[in-house]
């Protein structure tokens, strides 16, 4: 264990792509954490869907142990020799993911440190969530160190960004530091930047243990493991901890460091990262967010802060395709909810389809790897509905409504007003790009509140916009537009009133109820339109005229219709009177009128997913 001063805990931030990972890589590897055989790229990426896409899904710990010489105060490289002349640090580093649908892992993450080294790609320069992250580092009062990666690329621009980097955030030149995560250069200049500036972490080793759950997971064998900071005291193996928020008892069965793989340990103390095996087979007892500390000392705790609700931006409805995977479902979604506390979900039965879990993403991406890893960690099968948002509804008799899709829509005659979540926008692009970006975006109710400049050619838009606007195609016309060279970020602000209203569905005159969508009113038309041409195609033809209808309240504003099928009653005629021919046809027109009012249409469960699958 290291003394309390000569502990360094710290993050990496950066938006996605900048070269995060690949330098952690080299810090393991300069620290001598991981050796020669065992080091991999993105060795701290752990979960292969993380490696497939080159992004970071999951906030990962890992514990580095660095001898620096100490002369006169300063800080200097020297060779190892004698103990007197050395000082051995021990450096608790937490990466964390880039993407905006992870910012929480990156909030949970920053509450662990004192201090965050900011990377910057030299050949993009600031983007969307390098300003985001900085600000979210910046409410923790962390100590920021600004990096330029890249620097060996050919088209690096070093200059230019650190004059990005002082504009927008007033650092200075002696501030900045110049390195590159793929050749190592400059790495280690960084390391003893972070043993300089960060400050060691504060806490009383004679209290108490309290310790922060910033993380969890669940291993089949050996129950809930969580990942802990040690704000105050020490907790050693075989000791009985009690969750404060859960209300739970447990025993610290293994208590270690993450080396990067676990590694076990006498004990964890003030000021450390690191895990404790509880054995709870409950994954609801020790949730993210909550307290440990000792059985016997519960009383003289109060709880951390923890973390703030985080608020789901996007809903979407999660089925099985078999029915028989249901408890399969439901055992994976309490498990996956355990490693990504930002997910939420509640059973949801809808007739059509079948039993599910209306689930709250962050945002698409977050929505798609949550699908992927359910169908491949516990080998599932599954649909999902199309993304919508939460929308607040008051009622004339004052009741406050939270609806996430159009069956709980209530009647119109009581609502006094329909709130839906407005987002604070922030696109980072070039100049050239303004014009194409602002018609895209009013095109989505979006209103325009800022335009700033980032050195010669960038600019930072800020625009206010519903969500219900960004989540549909927003981020893919963005980029088209843009030519890919446009980030973004965003973040809830409030809810406002908007003209929303209810589209109904109709198949051959009766409602269908889980084709239903909210809309605005100015778009209603249109989307409503878009989406009967698409159920014409879906549904099969029957014997009858069947009509497609959408409706708001009792006005139909969109109609398609579905000729029927015609069977060739004449066929068998050779020759006669035409007479003969207009009495059979005449029969057929009078069955099919017949068939019109009492005959109902099947719409096959292929239609309805087509339909509400994204």
């Amino acid at each position: 264990m290291s003394e309390q001063k000569n502990i360094r805990n710290f993050s990496i931030i950066a938006h996605i792509d900048h070269g995060k990972s690949t330098l952690a890589d080299r810090l393991l590897e300069i620290t001598h954490t991981v050796s020669k055989r065992e080091m991999k790229d993105q060795l701290l990426d752990t979960m292969d869907l993380e490696r497939e896409r080159g992004i970071t899904i999951k906030l990962q710990p890992v514990r580095m142990e660095y001898e620096l010489k100490v002369e006169s105060g300063k800080l200097k490289e020297g060779e190892k020799g004698s103990p007197l002349n050395f000082q051995l640090y021990t450096l608790n580093l937490i990466d964390t993911p880039g993407h905006v649908d992870f910012t929480y892992e990156v909030s949970r993450s920053l509450a662990c440190c004192e201090g965050a080294i900011l990377v910057v790609d030299s050949t993009q320069g600031i983007e969307a969530q390098t300003l985001a992250n900085v600000y979210l580092a910046l409410e923790h009062n962390l100590t920021l160190i600004p990096v330029v990666n890249k620097i060996d690329l050919p088209n690096s621009d070093r200059e230019k960004t650190a004059k990005e980097l002082k504009t927008a955030f007033g650092f200075t030149d002696d501030e900045i530091l110049y390195a590159s995560g793929k050749t190592g250069e400059g790495v280690e200049e960084i390391l003893k930047t972070v043993i300089q500036k960060v400050p060691p972490p504060k806490g009383d080793p004679e209290k108490p243990f309290t310790g922060l759950i910033f993380d969890s997971m669940y291993d089949i064998h050996r129950g809930v493991v969580v990942f802990v900071r040690c704000f105050d005291g020490e907790l050693k193996n075989k000791q009985k901890i009690y969750a404060i928020g859960g209300q739970s008892e447990a025993e610290s069965l293994e208590v270690g460091y993450f080396h990067p793989k676990k590694e076990k340990s006498d004990g964890i103390k003030t000021g450390e990262v690191g895990y404790i095996v509880t054995g709870l087979r409950d994954v609801s007892k020790a949730r993210v967010g909550d307290t440990i500390t000792i059985f016997d000392r519960k009383t003289d705790i109060e709880q951390l802060p923890g973390y703030k609700h985080v608020k789901p931006m996007v809903y979407a409805t999660i089925f099985p395709v078999s029915g028989d995977d249901y408890p399969i479902l439901r055992d994976a979604m309490d498990k996956l909810k355990l490693s990504d506390a930002a997910l939420e979900f509640e059973p949801i039965n809808i007739p059509s389809i079948g039993f599910g879990f209306r689930t709250g993403f962050l945002g698409l991406l977050h929505m798609d790897i949550v699908q992927e890893r359910l169908t491949r960690e516990y080998n599932l099968d599954l649909i999902l509905t199309a993304p919508s948002v939460a929308y607040h509804v008051l009622t004339t008799n004052g009741k406050d409504i939270y609806i996430h899709n159009p069956a709980e829509f209530p009647d119109p005659s009581i609502i006094k007003e329909i709130y839906e979540p407005w987002m604070l926008v922030n696109i980072l692009v070039p100049q050239i790009y303004i014009g194409p970006i602002m018609e895209i975006a009013t095109q989505r109710r979006a209103v325009s509140k800022d335009i700033k400049y980032l050195g010669n050619d960038r600019v930072d838009m800020t625009f206010e916009m519903p969500l219900a606007n960004i989540i549909s195609d927003f981020y893919d016309k963005l980029k088209s537009v843009s030519s890919g060279y446009a980030s973004l970020s965003y973040e809830l602000i409030a809810e406002r009133a908007g003209d929303l209203v209810k589209v109904d569905i109709l198949v051959a005159g009766e409602p269908v109820v889980a084709l239903s969508a909210i809309m605005h009113r100015s778009t209603a038309a249109a989307d409503g339109k878009e989406l009967v041409e698409k159920l014409k195609t879906l549904i099969p033809r029957h014997q009858f005229e069947v009509a497609i209808q959408a409706t708001i309240g009792g006005k139909v504003i969109a109609r398609e219709t579905i000729s029927a099928l015609r069977k060739d009653v004449t066929g068998y005629l050779y020759g006669g009177d035409v007479t003969r021919k207009m009495k059979l046809l005449n029969k057929q027109k009078k069955g099919k009128k017949r068939m019109k009012r009492i005959g109902k249409v099947d719409i096959p469960q292929e239609a309805f997913l087509a339909v509400l699958k994204k």
